[in-house]
């Protein structure tokens, strides 16, 4: 499109000077042929070069403009309408409306680009983000997949920078316990470094259905110490499969909560979350017959029978808590289930991101 655009502009261009050397060297008779091409020479030599001048820079100006839109430096050019005044036909005016063409073709490629105040490009992840402009960390717009709107994320900076986090837990002024169209919309505070939210199962979905990532779940208890765990290839699926929890191979100190961390094999058949379908208040999807784990546990999760892990549980302060149900922001594996964690980010990245920065002592 663009291409037909400059084209047919360069073409209008051109068409004035062809007239006019027309019009100057029209053709005659054999017998007065070589006296109008002797007198036409120069001027038709001039045109021709800067003819091809113009084809030159034309060239040169359009794979510039194709590497930029690529590379998502802007968005694709807009026809735009030249306001030039017509040539004059006059033959003496060769040169001149040459001269005008040439300023006049530079001004139209310039125009279709825009100004430097209106570029707005919204990268896949936070890990493109850093790569472009390492960015300190902060809340940012990122676009996964290009049939999507963009929406707000925080981008996690630090621990190697490049993490987009899509849970945090720090205060307990949030409320865990939603339906499911929160949690499918996504809820909290997008605002300050220390805000708790849930970015969405859309946007999560997004983010990871690609697969070939590293999850990072950071914790940290109530007397500062700090753990994390590490999942590769952490996905989920879409909604009409009721957000299904997918991953490979565990890493870490805090240890393996998602599928059990141990145990006989009837607790872990019990507790694995592989493979479980996310459940909510009003969407039971769990395995537990007797009743509802996301009721009991206060909060939307992937349930089996109901968990070893559950980070979106009721927030208890200073630790240790009693409650009728482990409903507390829990992760079995290092603290036990009657121990409700302070912090908690779960954040990702791509997995060939990953390098000797990465220790895991992020900032949670």
């Amino acid at each position: 499109m663009k291409k037909n655009i400059v084209a047919r502009q360069f073409f209008l261009k051109t068409a004035p000077m062809l007239l006019l050397l027309a019009l100057v060297c029209p053709t005659m008779a054999s017998a007065t042929q070589l006296s109008a091409k002797d007198s036409c020479g120069p001027e038709a030599a001039a045109l021709k070069r800067n003819i091809r001048k113009l084809e030159n820079q034309l060239f040169i100006i359009t794979w510039q403009v194709e590497h930029l839109q690529t590379h998502k430096y802007f968005q694709p050019l807009q026809p735009v309408v030249s306001d030039s005044k017509p040539q004059s036909d006059a033959a003496s005016g060769i040169k001149h409306n040459n001269s005008v063409a040439l300023d006049s073709l530079d001004n139209t490629l310039m125009k279709t680009l825009p100004s430097a105040g209106s570029l707005i490009v919204y990268d896949k992840d936070c890990s493109e983000l850093h790569d472009r402009l390492r960015s300190p960390s902060g809340f940012y717009r990122i676009r996964p997949k290009l049939h999507q709107e963009p929406f707000l994320v925080y981008c996690d900076m630090e621990d190697g920078g490049g993490w987009t986090v899509f849970q945090k837990r720090r205060h307990g002024k949030v409320n865990f316990n939603r339906d499911w169209v929160d949690y499918r919309d996504g809820f909290g505070e997008f605002k300050l470094w220390n805000d708790e939210f849930w970015l969405g199962n859309e946007h999560i979905y997004s983010l990871l259905s690609e697969g070939k990532n590293l999850v990072k779940i950071d914790l940290m208890d109530w007397d500062g110490k700090r753990s994390h765990a590490f999942y590769e290839n952490f996905r989920i699926t879409d909604e009409a499969d009721k957000y299904r929890l997918q991953y490979g191979q565990y890493s870490g100190p805090a240890g393996d909560a998602l599928t059990g961390g141990g145990g006989g094999v009837v607790e872990q058949w019990s507790s694995c979350l592989s493979g479980m379908q996310f459940s909510t208040k009003d969407q039971d999807n769990d395995r537990y017959r007797q009743g509802s784990c996301a009721q009991e546990n206060k909060g939307g999760w992937w349930f089996n029978r109901c968990h070893a892990a559950n980070l979106n549980g009721n927030f208890y302060r200073k630790g240790k808590y009693k409650a009728e149900y482990d409903d507390g922001v829990v992760w079995g594996t290092w603290k036990g289930l009657w121990y409700s964690l302070r912090h908690s980010t779960m954040k990702v990245r791509p997995l060939v991101f990953l390098d000797s920065v990465g220790s895991g002592g992020g900032e949670i």
